[in-house]
């Protein structure tokens, strides 16, 4: 009787271990997945900011093309 016992004790502590173990993984991954977000969120702002720099170049390399190409057209007509 008393190695019944023992057992049941042995299997409540070790399901008490791994109840402990999960609800810790599970405050663990809470925790990551708000890291993940929080380090998504700010690398999406520095795209936007990456986004609106590279229009304003693409912008600028159009101008500047207008204005290469409209010299080289008016030279030629002299």
């Amino acid at each position: 009787m008393t190695e019944v016992i023992t057992v049941i004790a042995v299997g409540v502590g070790i399901s008490g271990l791994i109840l402990n173990g999960q609800r810790n993984a599970r405050e663990e991954m809470k925790e990551f997945k708000a890291e993940m977000k929080a380090r998504f969120e700010k690398i999406e702002g520095r795209l936007g900011v990456l986004e609106r720099q590279q229009a304003k170049l693409e912008g600028l390399l159009d101008g500047l093309r207008e204005a290469i190409s409209g010299r080289a057209m008016s030279e030629n007509k002299d």
